[in-house]
This record gives structure tokens, sequence and C-alpha cells, in this order.
């Protein structure tokens, strides 16, 4: 009897101290969360964009004994939409660099009458605009901000029309190279897919022309026509081989 009141009093002891001794043990901790996902902005693209585009220029005429006669600068506005094609490199972390060929269908038409006599009138029109420019920016995982610049070259026509009639007196066409420069904002919204907003303004220059015929407002005079384009732009672009996301560092 007395060694089994002994046994239960140990036992009582033993089961009073488990928990204690349990509570000592070391417990595993869970392991962490993975990281996200780092959007990786290198590689070949191709995308779509559409928008809005401004051109501005600035006519004279120069006669044979060097005299400039001034006719003015209108403005004219129109919609814009085409594509795109590059290629990005990512280093140093966020800094993206990058070489890409734009180029758009535009209709940016104007006509007035001329200053100088208004019995004709002036109409220039641009239907088309390229880019071939640099990009330089800084992404933070799926949001890129970058500068670009570069060449720039526009299709242009230009014509004098009889005020009354609308009839066409005389014309001649212009393919025109210039330099541009721009800023844009992309986002990656899914694996090598991403949407931006991209805006550029193109300085085209000065150029001497000289109609099909005799020109009508200044008779033998050449003409002078300076060339501003401005151009806001939304694109879509899908990213090919190593565009979309790249795998986070491991731990």
């Amino acid at each position: 009897m007395k060694k089994f009141l002994l046994g239960t009093v140990g036992l009582i002891a033993l089961g009073a101290t488990a928990p204690a001794l349990a509570a000592d043990m070391a417990v595993k901790a869970p392991p962490p969360p993975p990281l996200p996902p780092v959007y990786n902005w290198t590689g070949f693209y191709v995308g779509a964009n559409g928008g809005w585009g401004q051109s501005r220029n600035c006519w004279d005429f120069i006669d044979a004994f060097g005299g400039v006669f001034s006719d003015g600068c209108r403005e004219r506005s129109g919609g814009l939409v085409g594509g795109q094609i590059g290629y990005r490199w990512q280093f140093g972390g966020g800094w993206v660099a990058g070489l890409e060929a734009q180029g758009d269908w535009a209709d940016l038409q104007n006509t007035r009458a001329s200053l100088i006599d208004p019995f004709f009138s002036t109409r220039v029109k641009t239907d088309g605009i390229g880019l071939f420019t640099g990009q330089i920016g800084y992404a933070w995982n799926t949001s890129l901000l970058y500068f670009k610049g570069g060449a720039a070259v526009t299709s242009n026509s230009f014509s004098v029309l009889d005020t009354l009639t609308g009839s066409s007196l005389a014309s001649f066409s212009s393919t025109r190279w210039g330099g541009s420069v721009g800023v844009g904002y992309e986002y990656g919204f899914a694996p090598n897919w991403s949407v931006g907003v991209e805006y550029d303004h193109l300085f085209m220059g000065n150029a001497n022309n000289s109609f099909s015929v005799v020109n009508p407002i200044v008779a033998g005079a050449l003409n002078r026509i300076s060339q501003d384009v401005d151009m806001v732009t939304v694109r879509v672009n899908y990213h090919f081989n190593w565009g979309g996301y790249a795998s986070p560092a491991p731990y």
C-alpha cells in the first residue's frame, strides 16, 4: 500500500511539471511569406498607339530679290493612330534604357485665306509622322517613367487655292526631317502587357520650297514654311521574351 501511494504521488508530480517542460521547448517559426514578383522591363516589345496631334506652320514668301512677305501662322489638329516597336534594357536596379521606332497616320489639315491676297487661300496637311528615338527612364516595379529624344519625320502637302471656288492652283509635297523630345509613363498591368501615355514635341525647322507652277500669291516667289508638332498618345505594348514578371531573389 505504501509503495502504491508513493507511485501515485510521483505520477501526479510528473504530470504537473510536463506543461512547464513543454513551454521551455523551442517552437519552429513558420516560413516567411514569399516576396511579390518584380516586373522586368528588359526585352523586345511591339504595340499600338492612338491620340491627338497639332501642327503649327508659318508661311513666308521669298521673291527673286530676297524680299520676305509673311503670310502668317496657322495651327491644325486632328487624330493620330499607329504603332511602335522597340527594345529596352533594365540595369542597375530600376534604370531602363531603350531604342524605339514609331509610325503614325495623321489627319492634320487646315485651310485659311492668305493675308497677302485674300482671293487666294493656303492649305497645309500632314498625313504621316515617324519617330526614331532613344529612351532613358526609371522603373518602380510595374511603373516606368521615361524621357525620349531623337529624329522625327513628317509627310506634308501644301497648296494654294482659289478662295471662291476652292480649286487648287499650285501645290507641292514635302517629306521633312527634324528632331523630337518627349516624356511618357507606362504601367505593366499583366505579365508581358503594359499601357501608357506619352507626350512628344517635334522641331521640324524651316524649309524653302517651290510650287509646281508659278506662285500665284507672290509671282515667282519661293515659299518658306516652318513646322512644329505636338503629340499626345495612349499606348499599349506587348513584351516578348524577357518581359513580364521576374522571380524575386531567394532568402
